[in-house]
């Protein structure tokens, strides 16, 4: 029953990883060559490209993996056809597939119908921690007119769900000033806080940097956080993020981590708008800091039948 975890970057493998630990299982990190993960220590690993995915799934299933979790941050990666090995000459028309197909969700279920074929269960990971799902309810004060914005949000992501483009916008004051794109949701807030200094704005919304709580304080006694903690957040817009309807959320479940609640902040918004047991939530400690010290609000919604 051993667990392969194709691990991508930031945050999430490795809080995977020490959920399992703790409950005294160990993992088979894999890595595609060109992402390594933030994973760290002395694991079980095994690279990869997506040029010999098939012997990678042969070789796997020969040291015991019967379970298969992809989490992490990953990007397509050029493929190099002189490289593509005997093993994996089968799966060409699928991954090419893959990496030609324009929406993520859509990407990430054929991968995920690649290894459910070689025999591999595919699991989420809220399935192997839990905790990573927040309980329905509200941090924080939510202002008025939330609900307008919140219908506001939920129509904009029907179009971007028709699309297989995002999971995410930013509403204030009834209208949508922001829309996720492929470079993912803490890009989005970026662009709505461009004199944010650059060595706050990571990449990577699951980033975890050392001490978390450590890093929250370097962050709060910053001019940016003291300068939004001023504001008045009453009319300052919400994000809203939720997954797409008939979404693969074993694969492509949104989270939200500490790096998008700090870009929230300096993008001015009230607060966050989440859907319960569809968004998965990082750092909920360095989060509840974050929200607490800046007056905003994180309302984890109740999930709404399409």
């Amino acid at each position: 029953m051993t667990l392969a975890l194709i691990a991508g970057q930031g945050g999430l493998p490795p809080q995977l990883v020490r959920a399992l630990l703790a409950r005294g299982e160990v993992p088979v990190i894999c890595e595609i060559e060109q992402f390594p993960s933030d994973v760290k220590g002395e694991l079980p690993r095994l690279g990869f490209r997506l040029e010999t995915l098939g012997s990678f799934i042969a070789t796997a299933k020969e040291i015991g993996v019967t379970r298969v979790c992809m989490a992490g941050a990953m990007h397509r990666p050029p493929i190099d056809p002189a490289k593509i090995d005997a093993a994996t000459l089968p799966l060409v028309p699928k991954v090419q597939a893959a990496l030609t197909n324009s929406g993520d969700d859509s990407t990430l279920r054929i991968f995920t119908k690649i290894f459910e074929e070689a025999g591999l269960e595919v699991i989420g990971a809220a399935e192997i921690d839990p905790s990573l799902l927040p309980p329905e309810g509200v941090t924080g004060t939510l202002p008025k007119g939330v609900e307008r914005d919140i219908s506001v949000a939920e129509a904009a992501l029907v179009d971007l769900a028709a699309a297989d483009k995002g999971q995410a916008v930013v509403v204030r004051d009834g209208a949508v000033i922001a829309r996720e794109d492929a470079r993912g949701t803490d890009a989005m807030l970026g662009d709505l806080c461009p004199e944010t200094p650059s060595h706050w704005l990571s990449d990577d919304p699951f980033e975890i940097v050392g001490d978390v709580l450590g890093s929250v304080a370097d962050w709060l006694s910053g001019p940016v956080a003291e300068a939004r903690a001023a504001e008045d957040k009453s009319e300052g817009g919400l994000l809203f993020k939720a997954p797409k309807a008939g979404q693969e959320l074993r694969v492509d479940m949104p989270l939200i981590g500490l790096g998008t609640v700090m870009r929230a902040a300096e993008a001015g918004l009230a607060g966050i708008v989440i859907e319960a047991g569809g968004v998965m939530l990082l750092d909920p400690d360095g989060v509840a800091e974050v929200l607490r010290s800046q007056g905003m609000f994180l309302w984890v919604r109740p999930r709404t039948e399409a």
